[in-house]
């Protein structure tokens, strides 16, 4: 299973929110490239960078930023937030040397950009699904969606989208632990790649997700309070 420690991008730091809300924002790192070295130290593979700005505006407000990440680092990287055009797709994956690009309100009001974006860039592509209370979440988790979430990753599934990345919005930046369950049945029901997102507190967490079945897991929080050792859960999930 990937271990993907998370970098969440405003203003140019590393921050995280608790459940998403922008009113409260705890500052981790003013030098996130200083980030990247000690996940690469530590025996990390990939990295989960998340532009806050794009996710709340639309707009790509960090990519010089994430383009001078990606150029410092050997780690594969991800990148989610405010990815809603096919050019802002081009310019992430093409001129930035982003690896992945991840889709989440765009992929949910708009399925056939998704699918359009999968024709061209193939597994490239990988969507975002946030869920409170079984239902999808959209624009920086401050719009709730009708959208049921399995429904959802099956449509994603079928379009040929073959990353999908969960986040328990309810347990985002808690620590209160993985929701197990959600991904476990999402593991035996859908055949799409799953990364989950949103609760990894310790490492109990890793190992069960590894042993469901995941590809991956991000770990934010738990990282920077120390909660997790990233060493430890990149070895657990080998």
């Amino acid at each position: 299973m990937l271990i993907l420690p998370a970098i969440d991008l405003y203003e140019g730091k590393a921050v995280r929110l608790r459940q998403g809300d922008y009113r409260e924002m705890t500052v981790y790192s003013e030098r996130p490239q200083e980030l990247m070295e000690a996940f690469a130290q530590k025996g990390a593979k990939a990295v989960h960078v998340v532009d806050l700005e794009g996710a709340r505006d639309g707009r790509t407000a960090n990519l010089n930023l994430i383009r001078k990440l990606k150029e410092g680092s050997s780690l594969l990287m991800e990148v989610g937030g405010g990815i809603r055009t096919m050019e802002t797709i081009r310019v992430y994956l093409e001129d930035a040397g982003v690896d992945r690009v991840i889709l989440g309100t765009a992929a949910v009001t708009d399925p056939s950009f998704a699918e359009q974006a999968v024709r061209r860039w193939g597994d490239r592509i990988a969507v975002g699904v946030d869920i409170r209370d079984g239902k999808v979440a959209i624009r920086g988790w401050t719009e709730q969606s009708s959208l049921d979430a399995f429904s959802f990753c099956r449509r994603m599934e079928e379009i040929g989208v073959s990353t999908v990345i969960v986040t328990d919005i309810s347990r985002d930046g808690m620590l209160e632990g993985a929701n197990r369950e959600l991904y476990e049945n999402m593991t035996r029901n859908l055949s799409i790649r799953l990364i989950a997102s949103g609760g990894v507190s310790d490492i109990e967490d890793v190992a069960a997700l590894k042993a469901a079945g995941l590809y991956g897991a991000i770990i934010g929080k738990a990282y920077y309070t120390g909660a997790i050792d990233l060493r430890t859960a990149v070895e657990v999930a080998s």
